[in-house]
């Protein structure tokens, strides 16, 4: 009699094992040659190694498959048990990021997204940048995730600059945190699209992902770590080149942000502007500018950008002709 072990990572063991051990007992009963035991992350399997070696690629496979879908049924865990094969989903797979809360597939749905995953691969530095509701952070964010759980980062830090949209942190009430979680809400939204509830609750309170403003990485070496900074447009140039240099060993950054929603004082250029005019030669960092084609929110929305956009070239039309008759 030989024993082996396998672990089943960050997984709750309630997901995994299901309630009152419902899943693993199932688990249990289609191997009765093997003592199976299960200790916290741990699965311990004592018997015969041919048995053995079955039933650690059953749960292999079972652990792939929570992985990429982010849940494990008794129907699917059954099928698995039965099968050579997990059924694959029949809908188009190359554009799926990752499997969040309910199976729900989180897929790269335009060609910009598309080639911020691809690039991304290839990439330890990426830029994004295009208008509201093009997916450009959520895209990133899925990345981000997805490297999680493949074990590629062993945290995710998600920052964005604590500029103002016409209003004064100052005059709000309660701490720092109160005051700046507001701007930072959008990204707990996806990931409370990608990660169950209370796993990301555990891993915000033992910091496997951190959100916080752009001052708090001051001073910071960041390593293993996948870091999105979100809004950057408003960003100074000081602020930005502190931000790139906290860049650690197996770390893969990716700065988001609008060029035409910059909320900075005027004559202070922004940090996203002057880093696309100076980096764009440097092998290893890659840029994907999104446009309104991208955007995937309500249908009104594209038409609203459109419209601003339209605006603001008849602005700049209209200050070139006036500078050239004077």
């Amino acid at each position: 009699m030989i024993e082996k072990r396998i672990s089943i990572g960050n997984i709750d063991p309630i997901d995994f094992y299901g309630i009152n051990n419902t899943k693993f007992n199932l688990l249990k009963d289609y191997f009765p040659k093997l003592k199976i035991t299960a200790r916290g992350d741990e699965i311990i399997i004592q018997g015969e190694e041919n048995d053995i070696e079955i039933l650690y690629s059953k749960i292999t496979a079972l652990l792939e498959h929570y992985h990429r879908y982010n849940m494990l049924t008794v129907a699917n865990l059954k099928r698995i048990l039965i099968e050579d094969n997990a059924i694959e989903n029949p809908e188009d797979m190359e554009s799926v990021i990752l499997f969040g809360n309910s199976g729900k597939a989180i897929r790269a749905r335009t060609p910009n997204q598309r080639k911020l995953v691809e690039l991304a691969r290839t990439n330890d530095l990426l830029f994004a940048t295009g208008p509201a509701g093009s997916g450009k952070t959520y895209t990133a964010i899925a990345l981000a995730v997805k490297a999680l759980r493949n074990r590629e980062v062993r945290r995710i830090i998600l920052s964005r600059p604590a500029v103002e949209a016409g209003e004064s942190l100052g005059f709000l009430p309660g701490d720092m945190k109160e005051k700046v979680d507001p701007y930072l809400q959008p990204l707990y939204d996806a990931l409370s699209d990608m990660i169950p509830p209370k796993k990301l609750e555990d891993y915000l309170e033992t910091d496997v992902i951190q959100i916080a403003p752009l001052a708090y990485m001051r001073g910071r070496t960041l390593n293993d770590a996948f870091v999105i900074l979100d809004e950057a447009q408003n960003t100074t140039r000081n602020q930005l080149k502190m931000f790139l240099t906290r860049m650690g060993v197996s770390a893969k950054f990716v700065v988001t942000g609008d060029m035409s929603q910059i909320d900075l004082p005027k004559r202070t250029e922004s940090g996203l502007i002057h880093a696309f005019k100076i980096l764009h030669s440097i092998k290893g960092i890659a840029f994907v500018e999104f446009d309104s084609g991208d955007i995937i929110r309500h249908r009104l929305v594209k038409d609203i950008v459109k419209a601003y956009e339209e605006k603001e070239e008849k602005k700049g039309e209209n200050h070139h002709e006036k500078q050239e008759d004077r």
